[in-house]
């Protein structure tokens, strides 16, 4: 097969900018061996997982330009392309079961730190907890948009349905002040009668 230069210059330049993103994994990777700290841990995680969210829309894009080629190509330069895509692909999910297996093994980590001492802990523990929300926030917000759209979703439903039964409420408490008042005007005009029966009972003794 000829060079990717020669099929798409644009293929070529994102085949490069996936290759410097591999490297910059691997580099990545093996820092991260090396770090101690939870915190630059949790740091130097956010960071790669950007450089594979980048690389996955970089993916989709030489996707997308080997499928416009398509017809320009022969079977066998078409059949290459789609194995290197593939193993683009492969390559970025054995970076991404690293990062999750990272991260797991750092929450493990902060469990650890949250179940031991208390004394001297209380302020570090505070700033775990809220490096490890932001990590699981950025983890499983980008890797599960579809669940999050959904969540989304039946929270606008719950609220519309708040909404709704607040409605109803208040036209049902509009109905009962409405009878209530109906109930005490019929109850002013039994007082008023039972008054007026009593002087007219007066007024009858007296004659």
């Amino acid at each position: 097969m000829a060079s990717l230069s020669a099929i798409s210059e644009e293929l070529a330049e994102i085949d490069g900018q996936i290759s410097d993103i591999f490297r910059a994994l691997s580099n990545g990777f093996q820092k991260l061996e090396k770090i101690k700290d939870t915190n630059r841990q949790s740091r130097q995680l956010e960071e790669l997982t950007e450089k594979m969210r980048e690389c996955k829309r970089l993916i989709k894009e030489f996707d997308r330009e080997v499928k416009e080629l398509e017809s320009r190509n022969g079977p066998e330069t078409n059949r290459i392309l789609n194995e290197k895509k593939q193993a683009m692909v492969k390559e970025l999910n054995s970076y991404v079961a690293l990062k999750k297996q990272h991260a797991s093994n750092l929450d493990n980590k902060r469990v650890d730190l949250f179940d031991g001492p208390a004394e001297g802990y209380g302020e570090e523990n505070v700033l775990l907890a809220s490096s490890m929300t932001n990590q699981q926030l950025i983890n499983n917000g980008h890797e599960m948009m579809d669940e999050t759209d959904q969540a989304i979703e039946r929270s606008k439903k719950v609220v519309q349905e708040t909404i709704n039964a607040g409605t109803d409420t208040t036209a049902a408490l509009k109905a009962q002040t409405e009878q209530m008042s109906r109930i005490v005007n019929e109850l002013d005009s039994i007082h008023f009668s039972i008054k007026k029966a009593s002087q007219l009972v007066k007024e009858i003794g007296c004659n």
